[in-house]
């Protein structure tokens, strides 16, 4: 248990520890339930780490789109390894404490990784924009130098956006008896409400956040998705038109499988405190846990190239 102390006639507070919780009402049965988290955690890596070495060990595979593939799959290692830690510890060994600043570290990068995912998101479509409507010069148009900086742009991005996250938390004054966080991760709208002070800045900000990344992203590939169809309905050829609609099905579920629990996620946060708290424990874990494990399985189905060159690392493994 954490260290009991008198609060009394101290004017400004911060917990040593927040308390974790892994999911309300079965804390009996963690042992049993951390066996599907554990495996769906290693399907997720080695699906990703599978992509990865497959893009990177296969020259044909060295083109754009391939490459925000890697970046999304590097994204979905950071987003699995940002909360495997505390949420395996929390059910293999009931380890439930995390220090403040530890806390606050964690939530950074869970947060970074969910806006570089939108960002990268959002560049796929724009690659599959160009691919479609400007085939001749896709090659020329997004040159290497010009993915690099895209990548770059955004890591800059995601950083910039929540470095100051943490340090509108460390001045708040925290309550002595709000130290159960709602998760077995810390998740920012979760944390400021553990605070007894006025937090409308870090509200507003985490609605500025959220609205400056993951809406305008959404909206532009919605965007993006209105100017590739005009351009496939522009086709003369039936056969052309779903070749090119088929080059866009992995990614359009990649959105789904991102975007739609994120904002459940999100509503919930904000308009379902009267859920029960095994509701926002759920919905939290589909947000973090599935797009990791769907987008491999997602690529390697519809994508014959990656799926191809998937199996031939298998089999390189295999025979070593």
């Amino acid at each position: 248990m954490l260290p009991s102390h008198s609060y009394v006639n101290i004017s400004f507070f911060q917990p040593h520890a927040f308390l974790m919780i892994g999911i309300p009402g079965l804390e009996a049965v963690h042992g049993w339930i951390s066996i599907p988290f554990s495996s769906v955690y290693t399907v997720a890596l080695t699906g990703n780490c599978l992509i990865l070495l497959a893009v990177r060990r296969t020259p044909s595979l060295h083109q754009p789109m391939y490459y925000f593939l890697s970046m999304l799959a590097l994204t979905d290692v950071g987003l699995t390894l940002s909360t495997l830690p505390t949420t395996l510890a929390v059910l293999w060994f009931d380890y439930r404490h995390i220090g403040f600043n530890a806390c606050l570290v964690q939530m950074f990068f869970l947060h970074s990784f969910s806006v570089v995912e939108s960002s990268v998101l959002l560049a796929m479509s724009f690659d599959r924009f160009v691919a479609i409507s400007n085939p001749l010069h896709y090659a020329a148009i997004l040159t290497n130098n010009v993915i690099i900086r895209i990548g770059l742009a955004i890591v800059a991005r995601a950083t910039l956006s929540l470095f100051p996250v943490p340090f509108l938390l460390k001045r708040l004054n925290f309550c002595p008896d709000k130290i159960l966080l709602s998760h077995s991760f810390c998740f920012h709208p979760d944390v400021m409400r553990r605070a007894c002070a006025d937090i409308t800045i870090n509200i507003l900000y985490g609605l500025y956040v959220v609205l400056s990344t993951g809406g305008i992203d959404s909206l532009f590939i919605i965007l993006s998705y209105a100017l590739i169809l005009h351009t496939v309905l522009g086709l003369a050829s039936p056969r052309e038109r779903i070749r090119a609609f088929n080059t866009c099905v992995s990614h359009i579920l990649a959105v789904f499988v991102f975007f739609i629990p994120g904002i459940t996620m999100s509503m919930i946060h904000r308009f379902g405190r009267h859920l029960p708290t095994v509701v926002h424990a759920l919905v939290a874990y589909v947000y973090l846990v599935v797009p990791p494990v769907l987008n491999p399985i997602i690529y390697s189905v519809k994508s014959k190239p990656i799926r191809e060159a998937m199996i031939r690392m298998l089999k390189r493994k295999g025979q070593g």
